[in-house]
């Protein structure tokens, strides 16, 4: 049975990312290009850093999942500087769907102050010298733009990366933990946990990231 057609799946959902076919129905934000050169997703911005929040790019799953999950995806990054974001449990301040709200284009502010609510990690973060010189994982909340989690990031810089990389975050109880080929990066509480909702993959221009073999679990 094909995981891309319905639009709640049954966990545990597979998707390889590895052709067309497997993001039939994800929806992209911004100007981007998803190919496939190497047999998984690889995305990229069609405009130029220099146009600033608008050279960004988000591309959502359509399927919402529930709240107690694990999330896992392989990454390789191939070109920086920029950052990936993953954002999860997203869906609409009173709780519609991701869909039905306000479009998007890329800005950031649109989704950490717009009409949504999530959860977003920061696990690539190469835009800035500051970023660059220390390399950290950031967990925010939305509505609003709350940092609530930091820890370290394994990832090396795109010329010396041999991924893939096995990203994995687990969300429990409103328990929320983030490791990297293993290494546990940080794990945080909230006792007041948003709900379940869409993921979404988010780049910084002009970073180009890959990715494969998505996978949603039950916890």
């Amino acid at each position: 049975m094909s995981t891309h057609d319905a639009a709640t799946p049954a966990v545990p959902y597979a998707n390889p990312l590895a052709a067309p076919d497997d993001v039939k129905g994800f929806v992209l934000e911004g100007d981007g290009a998803i190919t496939f050169p190497r047999g998984r997703m690889r995305l990229e911005s069609l405009r130029p850093p220099e146009d600033g929040q608008d050279a960004n790019i988000v591309l959502w799953s359509p399927h919402d999942f529930p709240a107690d999950v694990t999330i896992e995806w392989n990454f390789w990054p191939v070109n920086e500087p920029g950052l990936a974001i993953l954002f999860f449990h997203a869906r609409g301040r009173n709780g519609e769907d991701l869909f039905d709200l306000a479009p998007r284009t890329g800005p950031y502010e649109q989704y950490h102050h717009g009409d949504l609510d999530a959860y977003h990690v920061s696990y690539y973060r190469r835009m800035w010298p500051s970023e660059r010189r220390l390399h950290t994982c950031n967990l925010r909340k939305s509505h609003g733009f709350h940092l609530v989690a930091q820890g370290p990031d394994p990832l090396p810089a795109a010329l010396d990366a041999q991924g893939p990389y096995a990203m994995r975050l687990t969300v429990k109880d409103g328990e929320v933990a983030f490791s990297i080929d293993g290494l546990e990066s940080f794990r945080w509480k909230d006792d007041r946990p948003l709900r379940g909702g869409k993921i979404g993959f988010r780049q910084m221009a002009p970073l180009i990231g890959e990715y494969a073999d998505l996978r949603v679990t039950p916890c």
